[in-house]
């Protein structure tokens, strides 16, 4: 996810976008928690969103991308995550008046922003709904145990889905949670690159 100054999170503004060819990679572990399908009827969210880790970590990229001009679908963002759940860029502090999107010198002071879900669409949807903004996993490592999962992706920011490079790079820290019926998201917790903080070789690809 991006920063949410506009948004602080790209990720919010969570990188997703079209999630075109983006690599996958999922634990042995995590193939056991499919959910039954038509599970999460009662709360409103898709049974293809949540039936596993591969189909809620593309239905966050997914949701929040898209051209400008394009309202988003919020109903859709709110099934998808765990009620309590958080949001949490942690970004450069830019000075007064600087665009969210140009570039960082590195030497700026973090802060860590912590939002719930309605936080982040107040706060992020306008930015998002006004720009054309693309956001797509290009690399994935999945932890399991019982009924928890870690997933770390890298994503990549794009103004245009056709755009050949993005303008952001990251790393989405997301926790997720499965209730026996379908997968939550509880946590993304998120940093953008930047010259003094570029993203490692090893979580440029995707590994089981």
């Amino acid at each position: 996810m991006r920063q949410l100054t506009a948004p602080s999170l790209t990720f919010f503004a969570l990188t997703l976008g079209l999630l075109l060819g983006h690599a996958r990679a999922q634990s042995p572990d995590a193939a056991k928690y499919q959910s039954p399908s038509g599970a999460q009827a009662a709360t409103g969210a898709r049974a293809s969103d949540v039936v596993s880790i591969d189909s809620i970590i593309d239905a966050v990229y997914d949701v929040i991308s898209g051209p400008a001009g394009r309202k988003r679908d919020w109903e859709r963002m709110r099934s998808l995550f765990v009620p309590g759940a958080r949001l949490m860029p942690t970004s450069p502090v830019r000075p007064q008046g600087t665009a969210p999107d140009a570039p960082l010198k590195g030497d700026e002071p973090l802060k860590t922003n912590v939002l719930d879900v309605e936080g982040y669409i107040t706060r992020g949807g306008p930015y998002l709904e006004e720009h054309g903004f693309f956001e797509r996993e290009s690399a994935r490592r999945v932890e399991t145990y019982g009924h928890i999962a870690h997933v770390w992706s890298t994503y990549e920011s794009r103004h245009e889905a056709e755009d050949p490079k993005p303008f952001a790079r990251g790393i989405n820290s997301i926790q997720l949670m499965n209730d026996g019926a379908r997968w939550w998201v509880v946590s993304i917790f998120w940093e953008q690159e930047t010259p003094r903080t570029q993203i490692p070789k090893k979580y440029l690809k995707s590994a089981r």
